[in-house]
């Protein structure tokens, strides 16, 4: 079964965001080395999952832009988790509508890449509460930003993780891969 994976940005002190999404964290553009990581690992995605309101806010930018980014948005199929949308028209994509876990375990059996989940923190929040992720790519950004929205304000108990990548930039960015330990042994 293909793993479900996790990649988001987060400050160092652990935030997905500020009041103000990204806007209040004042990074510099970010170094060619970070892009080239994160389209290799978008690239690797078989499927891209989102809660609504990431979709929206994606379907509303990618499809009618270019560049490294979108051009791996756009060709990768898409699965918006909502109980609301009742359409989904950026190409590549369909609604999963029933309960979540069913759902995860559906595409999990699919063949393909690695099933790649992004944000925001509400469906992450989800995804972490029900033990779906399979493994945890945080892209590290050097800014700490003292409130915001924290990326596992969802655990319950404790969530132990084997680091399996760690990589630092030239900026100061750096890249952890972690594996929930429960999981890999």
């Amino acid at each position: 079964m293909r793993p479900v994976v996790s990649q988001m940005g987060v400050t160092l002190d652990g935030f997905v965001h500020g009041a103000k999404g990204y806007e209040d964290w004042g990074l510099p553009p970010e170094d060619d080395e970070v892009v080239a990581w994160k389209v290799s690992s978008l690239r690797l995605a078989g499927t891209h999952i989102m809660g609504r309101a990431t979709y929206e806010a994606m379907a509303s930018v990618w499809p009618t832009t270019t560049g490294v980014y979108a051009d791996v948005m756009n060709e990768i199929p898409k699965v918006v988790f909502s109980r609301t949308l009742t359409r989904a028209d950026w190409p590549e994509s369909q609604i999963a509508s029933g309960e979540l876990a069913d759902d995860i375990d559906r595409l999990k059996r699919e063949p393909s890449g690695v099933i790649l989940a992004h944000g925001g923190a509400t469906f992450v929040d989800a995804l972490i509460r029900e033990g779906l992720i399979d493994e945890y790519r945080l892209v590290i950004h050097p800014v700490v930003i003292g409130h915001g929205t924290d990326l596992f304000k969802a655990l319950r108990e404790p969530l132990r993780l084997d680091l399996i990548e760690g990589r630092t930039f030239p900026r100061g960015t750096a890249v952890h891969v972690y594996r929930p330990r429960e999981r890999n042994r």
